[in-house]
């Protein structure tokens, strides 16, 4: 059993924090979300404000010790509020340097160029985005989940279960 951490803010795409959430207590995994305070964050559902789930972990408090993996679901603002909170961006480079996985989706990405973790690597995001991961120094693919050196990366949500299934075997 792997302990695993989503990290997430307000705005995080419905579907990209509870599908993997699900998917991944499902296989017996203890999954704990992050955000920049305790207590609860709203999902954005398609075109509007979603559902709500509590994060039990602040961001600040956190570290790589006793996680296996770290999740980052996509949506366009949670990235977007996250990629300028250094410690967010201070928690992904700290997974990364601990050599455990990093796995985001869709605009997630955004989050892997701010840790500086995309140069030189092979990856996928949602297409609106794309350009600013090869600028970043990403050769860029579109392929529903790809693997480098421990980030994985996947497109948007038509891509969650292969991208649920590349953290599983990433934490096996």
């Amino acid at each position: 059993m792997a302990n695993i951490l989503i990290m997430a803010s307000d705005g995080f795409e419905q579907s990209e924090l509870f599908v993997p959430l699900e998917q991944l207590k499902s296989a017996g995994h203890e999954v704990h979300i992050a955000a920049p305070k305790v207590g609860p964050i709203k999902a954005w559902d398609k075109d509007d404000w979603g559902k709500t789930v509590d994060a039990d972990l602040a961001i600040a408090d956190q570290t790589p010790e006793g996680f296996d993996a770290l999740v980052l679901p996509g949506g366009v603002i949670n990235p977007d509020t996250l990629r300028v909170d250094d410690k967010a961006v201070g928690l992904i480079k700290a997974f990364a340097e601990a050599g455990k996985p990093v796995a985001a989706i869709c605009h997630a990405p955004w989050l892997l160029v701010e840790a500086g973790l995309v140069k030189g690597r092979k990856m996928t995001s949602f297409t609106s985005i794309r350009s600013d991961i090869r600028n970043a120094g990403a050769e860029v693919v579109d392929q529903s989940v790809i693997e480098d050196r421990g980030v994985i990366t996947s497109r948007n949500p038509d891509d969650l279960d292969n991208f649920v299934k590349a953290i599983v075997k990433a934490v096996s």
